[in-house]
């Protein structure tokens, strides 16, 4: 039976080069061909691959966004194709998961898609699951915070600026990520989304408040240490005591 099998790189050279190297083997059937991450999240959707080979530096959606967004159940078997992240390549090997370092030659190729092929025959093993899962977590952590989110709705993904989210604020199991005049929901913790944006732009202010402090328009102090937080678009949120320590990065103390 083939595995089949997708290729997702924004360099075209890259994708013709992964091609040649894929048409003689016997167990592969290549189902497609994307250019970028949103290309990626339809054809994942749309084929069901059993295994990717999956750049990591794309624009717009980069590899882990398109991981982020799908959310396959088993998840595809990825090979990780990129040029130069280090940390990258230890967590691989540490957690099993294969990678491609560009510029590869045909025996590294052959031996990426070796491994490969083993994990797709235990793809539904929970522990190599779980392995698979640490290793994108360990990766996420170390890579640049986003530039761009991209949120799942009604079948359609949105690809948000960071910079044009004006708050955040928790929604059960949730985050609800508002612009001036429009608001996205999102399945994710807020210290998991906290994690993923600019450190030196959004602030949590409370439990269940992040803003983007390029937002904040005015600071003012109220009973109990706690401070009225006003932005440009007139939203008032809360600073609570606890987080008085973030009042520096809002421009305060």
């Amino acid at each position: 039976m083939k595995v089949r099998t997708l290729i997702v790189d924004d360099e075209e050279l890259a994708r013709e080069r992964m091609r040649q190297l894929l048409a003689g083997q016997p167990e592969i059937e290549l189902v497609g061909e994307c250019a970028d991450g949103r290309e990626a999240v339809a054809a994942i959707q749309a084929k069901s691959p059993e295994l990717i080979f999956l750049d990591i530096q794309m624009p717009e959606l980069d590899g882990f966004a398109v991981l982020e967004a799908i959310k396959s159940k088993p998840m595809p078997v990825i090979v990780f194709v990129t040029a130069h992240d280090k940390f990258a390549l230890r967590a691989f090997e540490v957690h099993a998961v294969d990678y491609l370092l560009k510029p590869f030659d045909r025996e590294r190729f052959q031996s990426a898609l070796r491994r490969a092929m083993e994990r797709v025959k235990h793809r539904e093993d929970p522990a190599r699951t779980q392995a698979q899962a640490a290793a994108l977590t360990e990766m996420q952590s170390s890579a640049k915070p986003a530039e761009r989110l991209a949120v799942k709705s009604d079948g359609r993904i949105t690809i948000l600026k960071t910079a044009d989210i004006a708050w955040i604020e928790a929604a059960h199991n949730y985050v609800e990520i508002h612009e001036d005049k429009r608001s996205h929901l999102l399945r994710e913790t807020m210290g998991g989304i906290e994690q993923k944006l600019p450190p030196e732009k959004f602030v949590r202010i409370s439990r269940s408040v992040i803003v983007n402090a390029d937002r904040v328009k005015e600071l003012q102090p109220t009973f109990y240490g706690e401070y009225k937080v006003t932005l440009h678009n007139g939203k008032c949120l809360t600073l609570s005591r606890r987080y008085r320590k973030k009042l520096p990065q809002l421009g305060v103390g």
